[in-house]
């Protein structure tokens, strides 16, 4: 009897100590806490509202930028554009990922992780092993190595080079346009993301799209973009030399951008696995984002540093653009410039203006202006090979060390086509923000030079 009343009184102590709420109302309890740190490198964006498109007189009568006022939500974004040095490691980490997987076929205990060692969870199938070093001079891995160079009669100087052409990345996104255009389900009775939508399909892969894409730089588009121009030294030294290593990086298409944006996710996803940061996507910009972060707040100026002029009281330009006729070097740079060289806007962000011109993520249409909407504009559309040209045009924006002040300011908009890399064309990328638990933001760690 005495054990049945103390087991009553420990039942009920142990239901009145519950995280049950009570039967009250409480949400989910025991929840991960979150947190969203400055990523290196980037700016905080805060949300606002502001007058996109022209602020002063339409002097080629485009009628491209017609001024609409929309509100963009807060983002982090690169203080600078990408480098090379950055968008190398890009490339040795898809050279390495390529060599790893040939090795692996012969030595999978070294460069295959097949089982969690903690948790004894089994992957199916494995991942590489990204901690065993590859020996690349090793006598067993060159033979196996071999097909990553070039062949003997390509080789310049009788030394082994690294092919170029074979550095597909391979990866996968979700199209989540394509899953949000189908109709309402007639009978609703699917689990899971999209339940409230028609799949058109039993199976949701349908919606993962598989792209392979080479991501070597063209490092010819120095002679292609001016064929009577001796620019053989840009030629061959811009992307590997050291001297260039934090110079803006060019010669990659929208779609190199993208695909650098996706590897960039990856990278910060594989490091944050098992923690309870959560990494929201890194991408290219929409348009709309563009011009908010370059206006800085000063949605009057028609420069990013907030002024009329392109030159500091003192005479000193504010940008590398092309200032006078034929004067490249007025402004310090006959070409590209070291990032960071010029001041930042009110945002932080350096080289909004001149330098390379940007990518966005928009496609370009002279009249997206009038049928985007007004919070968050964004017009994306992902060109397939077999489209028309009009549809592989993306829009640049910022203007580059080749244009003349009119192509600099804010709201000056161009194209390019998705597929075609110009020696005058960078990118940097951008991140959402989700907001803190915490109130208050990591301190920001700079990457200017």
């Amino acid at each position: 009897m005495r054990k049945l009343i103390f087991y009553s009184l420990l039942l009920i102590i142990l239901s009145s100590c519950g995280k049950s709420g009570n039967g009250e109302l409480t949400g989910v309890l025991n929840r991960h806490k979150f947190y969203q740190p400055d990523p290196y490198g980037m700016v905080y964006i805060p949300a606002g509202s502001f007058t996109m498109g022209v602020g002063d007189e339409d002097m080629p009568f485009a009628q491209v930028n017609e001024p609409k006022t929309i509100t963009v939500s807060a983002f982090y974004m690169d203080e600078t554009e990408i480098t090379n040095n950055e968008y190398r490691q890009f490339v040795n980490w898809v050279r390495d990922s390529i060599a790893r997987t040939i090795l692996a076929q012969s030595k999978p205990d070294q460069f295959l992780t097949s089982k969690n060692k903690k948790t004894g969870e089994v992957y199916d199938p494995p991942y590489l092993n990204w901690k065993t070093k590859i020996n690349w001079k090793g006598t067993q891995e060159m033979p196996l190595l071999e097909p990553m160079y070039l062949p003997a009669n390509e080789r310049y100087f009788r030394k082994k080079q690294l092919d170029t052409r074979k550095l597909f990345y391979d990866y996968y996104w979700i199209d989540m346009k394509a899953a949000a255009s189908k109709e309402t389900s007639s009978n609703g009775a699917v689990n899971g993301a999209w339940a409230n939508r028609s799949q058109g399909f039993k199976d949701r892969s349908v919606y993962v799209r598989h792209e392979k894409i080479n991501i070597y730089p063209d490092t010819l588009t120095w002679i292609h973009d001016y064929t009577y121009s001796y620019n053989d030294p840009m030629t061959t030294k811009y992307f590997w030399h050291p001297v260039f290593d934090h110079y803006p990086v060019v010669g990659v298409n929208w779609n190199q951008a993208r695909a650098f944006c996706i590897w960039r996710t990856q990278l910060k996803e594989s490091f944050n696995r098992g923690h309870s940061v959560v990494t929201n996507d890194f991408r290219l910009p929409t348009e709309a984002e563009w011009e908010w972060a370059a206006r800085a707040g000063n949605t009057l100026s028609p420069y990013p540093w907030g002024g009329p002029y392109t030159r500091t009281a003192k005479g000193c330009f504010l940008a590398n653009f092309k200032p006078m006729r034929g004067d490249y070097s007025a402004d310090g740079g006959a070409t590209t410039t070291i990032v960071g060289h010029y001041p930042p806007n009110d945002f932080g962000l350096y080289d909004m203006a001149g330098n390379v011109s940007e990518w966005t993520l928009d496609a370009y249409d002279e009249s997206s202006y009038n049928f985007t909407w007004d919070m968050n504009p964004a017009y994306f559309y992902n060109a397939k090979e077999s489209d028309p040209p009009a549809m592989k045009r993306k829009t640049i924006r910022g203007g580059s060390w080749k244009d003349v002040a009119y192509y600099i300011q804010t709201s000056a908009r161009s194209y390019e086509y998705q597929d075609s890399a110009k020696c005058y064309i960078g990118f940097r990328c951008v991140q959402q923000y989700m907001g803190s638990q915490r109130g208050d933001r990591t301190r920001r760690q700079s990457r200017v030079y």
